[in-house]
């Protein structure tokens, strides 16, 4: 069983950044891939990135490629995603989650998600 927990969430101005982290519970963490999905209201979940267990390999959703970036470290348990050039489309709220499985990352099905932290990006 694994625990997440979001944080990092809050108030920003379109343009600024925001670093979300995830802190996994257990002693297994370093033996799952991640990944970062977001919500807005009225829509449905969006994938944004994901990342091997050893932070080797990483994979974004188009619309978010080149503004976000995956990282995680092992010895925390824990796992970042840093958003750099916000807009207000990107206001929603973020989790994230952990996929015990060894498919391509694209093709991950996860197992375990945290509740999320609300971002909100102001014009």
């Amino acid at each position: 069983q694994v625990q997440l927990v979001e944080s990092g969430g809050g108030l920003v101005q379109a343009g600024g950044s925001l670093r979300l982290s995830c802190v996994a519970s257990g002693r297994t963490f370093s033996s799952y891939a991640m990944g970062w999905f977001r919500q807005a209201p009225g829509k449905e979940r969006e994938f944004l990135a994901a990342i091997s267990w050893s932070g080797g390999s990483t994979y974004y959703a188009e619309s978010v490629k080149g503004r976000f970036t995956i990282s995680r470290d092992n010895a925390k348990n824990t796992v970042y995603l840093q958003r750099n050039s916000l807009k207000p489309e990107d206001t929603a709220v973020y989790s994230c989650a952990a996929a015990r499985d060894n498919r391509p990352l694209p093709l991950l099905k996860y197992d375990y998600w945290g509740q999320g932290t609300q971002v909100t990006v102001s014009s």
